[in-house]
């Protein structure tokens, strides 16, 4: 008998808010409520919002425009494994337009690398090291943008992520 035994991860970044209100709320457990943990890639600007995953594993560091207690409590970049797996987590702000290299160049040993800021999404392989960056997961378009953030699975076939679009509101 097989067992097709699986890991989810939430992906997000650049949520730009004070305090954790309804809709943040509404929208991390529409996103996460399957995952196992959570990452941040900065941005979130009050760490107060982290609440909202309860006992999930949460990987987080802060971004540009994160306040000083924030910024206090949280890394810059970060990296960790989860199943097996080499992780590295930065905001992606300071880099310049080689952001591919100098992210890989930061975290030599990761298989995936995790980054915001840009706000927008992108999942790409970089030789053998797997690039996500969720996008914003506060839709900030003047148009009405809904936002986005990444799931990341482990199974047997490997690690692999894939981008959604939260609903509009």
């Amino acid at each position: 008998m097989t067992t097709n035994r699986y890991t989810t991860v939430g992906v997000l970044s650049d949520t730009h808010l004070s305090r954790l209100d309804s809709t943040f709320a509404r929208h991390a457990d529409y996103a996460f409520s399957d995952c196992t943990a959570v990452i941040h890639a900065g941005d979130l600007t009050s760490r107060a919002i982290l609440d909202v995953f309860g006992n999930r594993k949460v990987y987080a560091v802060h971004g540009n425009m994160c306040g000083f207690k924030t910024r206090s409590s949280l890394p810059e970049s970060l990296e960790f494994t989860i199943e097996g797996y080499r992780f590295g987590l930065y905001h992606g702000d300071g880099i310049g337009y080689d952001r591919e290299t100098e992210l890989i160049s930061r975290f030599a040993e990761a298989d995936c690398i995790i980054f915001g800021h840009t706000h927008r999404p992108l999942i790409q392989k970089f030789g053998p090291v797997l690039l996500v960056n969720p996008g914003t997961f506060r839709g900030l378009g003047r148009y009405g943008r809904s936002g986005t953030y990444a799931i990341l699975t482990i199974d047997e076939n490997g690690l692999s992520a894939a981008i959604h679009r939260l609903p509009p509101e």
